[in-house]
C-alpha cells in the first residue's frame, strides 16, 4: 500500500497510523489509571477518629421508641390483586 505514495505522503501516513496507536492506547490505559489510585496507610486512622461513638443504651431506647406495625408489612402486596370481599351464601 505504501509502495505507491511519494515520500511525504508515506511520512503522514505513517504519522497517523502512529497518532492512532497512540490514542488507542491512551484510551485504553485511562480506566485503569484511574482505578489505580487508592489511598494506603494513614488515611485509615484519621476517619477512625472522625467516626461517633455509637452509645449502645441510646440506641436501644431509639428501637424501643419505634411504633409496632398494626399488620405485617407485605413487599409484595401492590402486586398482587387485592381479595374480593367474600360474598354471603
Amino acid at each position: 500500500m505504501l509502495q505507491n505514495i511519494s515520500g511525504a505522503g508515506r511520512e503522514r501516513v505513517v504519522m497517523r497510523v502512529f497518532t492512532i496507536a497512540a490514542v488507542m492506547l491512551a484510551l485504553l490505559a485511562a480506566p485503569a489509571q484511574a482505578q489505580g489510585h487508592r489511598s494506603r496507610g494513614g488515611d485509615d486512622k484519621k476517619s477512625d477518629q472522625k467516626k461517633p461513638q455509637v452509645d449502645d443504651k441510646a440506641y436501644k431506647a431509639a428501637l424501643e421508641r419505634i411504633p409496632e406495625p398494626k399488620e405485617k408489612y407485605d413487599p409484595w402486596g401492590i402486586t398482587k390483586p387485592a381479595e374480593p370481599a367474600k360474598k354471603p351464601k
